[in-house]
């Protein structure tokens, strides 16, 4: 009888709801895996990321929100961990920074072309006559 019961219980601690997966899925496919960093903890197999989809099971299992549950990671782990961080005061470098290093790049860029033009030496008349009589 106490090997049935642990059977039992051993059984029902492996079964599924499917709903709640679907749920976490969906869920870890938006939240960053904060030990990969460019992969989502859906995608992730990091032992980090397997932990924190288990905490976010077992927060829907107790019936928890998407957004209770976003709403506990983020105090815990940082906006860092959303895939798509909200824009604030702590977050406008993650939001401007890609297009900052792009217009300081041109900036470089068009500095170099420009400083490699004017370095061109001139020719003096005696230097150009001396070259095109080289040339004949």
């Amino acid at each position: 009888m106490a090997r049935l019961l642990l059977i039992l219980f051993a059984a029902s601690a492996f079964a599924q709801d499917p709903d709640v997966d679907r749920r976490v899925q969906a869920l870890a496919a938006e939240l960053r895996c904060l030990v990969c960093q460019n992969q989502t903890l859906a995608e992730s197999s990091a032992p980090l990321a397997i932990d924190m989809r288990n905490q976010i099971r077992e927060q829907m299992k107790a019936g928890a929100s998407d957004r209770d549950v976003v709403d506990f990671l983020v105090a815990r782990y940082g906006d860092f961990v959303l895939y798509r961080p909200p824009l604030k005061a702590s977050t406008v470098a993650l939001w401007t920074g890609p297009f900052v290093m792009l217009a300081f790049g041109a900036w470089l860029l068009l500095r170099r072309i420009r400083r490699r033009r004017a370095a061109e030496p001139e020719l003096s008349e005696a230097e150009r006559a001396r070259a095109a009589k080289l040339l004949e």
